[in-house]
C-alpha cells in the first residue's frame, strides 16, 4: 500500500471527468475511476503515470457499483484522501406533460449517485479529506426543459453546504464545482456541438453574454477539482465554485 494520496473519481470515462481523473494521476495521486464504459476507463489508465491505480466500472447511482468501489478501497487502498463526484446525466423532459419515471431520471441518478458514493467513501477518510461534487450552473438557473436536472443540481449545491457543516469536525472539507458551457460529450445534440451551433455564436460570442466568449475546457474544470482537493483550498469549505467564463454575471 503505497503512501500516495489517494481519489475516487466518477464519470471518469469521458469529459470533465476523464479529465479530472488525469489531472490527480499526473499530481502523483492513486485514482480509483468509475463510470459505465469500462473500455474507456481501461484506456484512460494506459495514459496515467505508474501508481497504483483501481478500475471499478459501473453506474455510480447503482449500489452495487458503490460496493465495488468500496470493496477495491478496503483490499487495495485501506484509506481514502478525496472524492471527485464528477458523474452526471441529463434528460430533458416537460414538467408537467411527460411520464413522472422519466422526469425523475435526472433527478434520481445525480442525487442519489452523490448520496450514495459520499456515504462510502466519507468513512475512509479516517485523516480528514475533500468531498467535491460536480453540480452546474443550472443549480441556480433555468432552462426550459430542464427541470429535473436543475433541481438535482440545487439540491446537491445544498447537501454540500450541509455536509461541510456536518463534516468539519473530521477535517474533512465539502465544495461543489458548477461549470457553464464546457467541450465535452455532453455538449453534442445529435451529433452536433452545441457550441458550434451559430446558436452559440450569435447569443454567447456575438451576443456577449458569455464574458470569455468561449466555451470551456475539462482540463479548465479538472484543475479546480485538483485545487480544492489541495492545501491551497485548506480555508473553504461548503461553497460552490462557479466556472463558466463569466456567464453568469451577465443579463
Amino acid at each position: 500500500m503505497s503512501g500516495r494520496k489517494k481519489v475516487v473519481v466518477t464519470g471518469a470515462s469521458s469529459g470533465i471527468g476523464a479529465a479530472t481523473a488525469l489531472r490527480f494521476a499526473q499530481e502523483g495521486w492513486d485514482v480509483c475511476l468509475t463510470a459505465r464504459r469500462e473500455k474507456e476507463l481501461r484506456e484512460l489508465v494506459d495514459r496515467f503515470p505508474t501508481g497504483e491505480h483501481l478500475v471499478c466500472p459501473g453506474d455510480y447511482s447503482d449500489p452495487g457499483t458503490v460496493a465495488l468501489v468500496d470493496r477495491s478501497i478496503r483490499e487495495k487502498w485501506g484509506r481514502l484522501d478525496a472524492l471527485a463526484n464528477v458523474a452526471g446525466v441529463y434528460f430533458g423532459s416537460h414538467p408537467i406533460d411527460s411520464p413522472l419515471e422519466e422526469w425523475r431520471k435526472s433527478l434520481d441518478i445525480m442525487i442519489n449517485g452523490a448520496v450514495y458514493m459520499t456515504r462510502m467513501c466519507v468513512p475512509w477518510m479516517t485523516g480528514g479529506g475533500r468531498v467535491i461534487h460536480c453540480t452546474s450552473i443550472h443549480g441556480e438557473r433555468a432552462e426550459a426543459g430542464s427541470s429535473s436536472y436543475s433541481m438535482a443540481k440545487a439540491a446537491i449545491n445544498q447537501y454540500c453546504r450541509a455536509l461541510a457543516l456536518e463534516l468539519a469536525s473530521k477535517n474533512i472539507l465539502v465544495n461543489a464545482v458548477a461549470p457553464g458551457f464546457i467541450r465535452t460529450p455532453m455538449s453534442m445534440v445529435n451529433g452536433v456541438s452545441e457550441l458550434d451551433t451559430e446558436w452559440f455564436k450569435q447569443n454567447y460570442v456575438v451576443g456577449n453574454h458569455l464574458a470569455l466568449r468561449r466555451a470551456g475546457l475539462p482540463e479548465e474544470v479538472a484543475g479546480v477539482f485538483f485545487f480544492l482537493a489541495g492545501p491551497d483550498a485548506s480555508y473553504i469549505t461548503g461553497q460552490v465554485i462557479t466556472v463558466d467564463g463569466g456567464l453568469t454575471i451577465t443579463f
